[in-house]
């Protein structure tokens, strides 16, 4: 299905695979509205690309009320929203020497609370139009438990899980889900990684791949292959091997 025409609203779009899609949604003809909570990084992607159906939407996603705000203000530029991007995330890591609660709600907030967010603004002129497209970054990290990953995965796994339960109720009213699940990609947060990360790709590669999962409506979009197709297959390893092999990979 073409692009073309289509209005996307793309939160986490200041940096990393957001920043990543711009050029590639704008590529693929669409008229964008670009959420992120820097303004200043905001006004920096948007200027990039002069003349272009694009719409500045500064918005803190963890807030609901603004989230809600957010979503008319789209409408209200595009008559409606044809695709919904869920892409804001962070990450925080985990061990049992700093175990707090404070990332892990800090991390719900972000990755998962957003999202539920972000659905319920859009779910329900989509619904009365019977057509549209919700689509929300997890994360391969939300397949299966990974060391310092006790947070991170947690809210990812929650993301694929309410994704794909909402699918159930959706999808025969006209409205596509897709779950997003990047394995490691070069961005400002992977950047912090002291560890080796097989499979990386650049966030240009990323965004390429995310669009063309769009516009195959595809249920689930994940990526690198080799990796990402690893980790689906790491899920149905007995948990005794599977934690032998990853403590055998993990260094003291």
């Amino acid at each position: 299905m073409s692009l073309t025409g289509k209005a996307v609203w793309l939160t986490g779009a200041s940096s990393g695979i957001g920043e990543a899609l711009v050029p590639a949604l704008l590529d693929a003809g669409v008229r964008l509205t670009i959420s992120a909570r820097r303004a200043d990084a905001l006004a920096d992607v948007a200027a990039r690309h002069p003349g272009a159906s694009l719409h500045v939407l500064p918005l803190d996603v963890t807030d609901r009320e603004a989230v809600h705000r957010a979503a008319s203000d789209v409408r209200a530029q595009w008559g409606h929203i044809d695709i919904a991007l869920f892409n804001a995330g962070t990450h925080i890591p985990v061990q049992a020497q700093t175990w707090s609660a404070d990332d892990f709600r800090a991390l719900i907030d972000v990755n998962y609370m957003s999202l539920v967010y972000g659905v319920e603004a859009v779910l329900p002129d989509m619904l009365a139009r019977r057509q549209g497209h919700i689509a929300g970054v997890a994360s391969v990290a939300g397949y299966r438990a990974l060391p310092t990953a006790a947070a991170y995965g947690a809210s990812k796994a929650a993301a694929i899980l309410m994704l794909d339960a909402l699918r159930f109720d959706v999808e025969r009213q006209g409205i596509a889900v897709s779950v997003i699940n990047p394995g490691f990609v070069r961005t400002p947060l992977t950047d912090r990684n002291r560890f080796h990360m097989p499979g990386i790709i650049d966030a240009p590669r990323a965004a390429a791949l995310i669009v063309r999962g769009l516009e195959h409506r595809a249920r689930e979009i994940h990526f690198p292959a080799l990796f990402s197709w690893t980790m689906k297959l790491l899920r149905v390893l007995p948990y005794p091997l599977y934690h032998r092999l990853v403590m055998w990979n993990t260094p003291e």
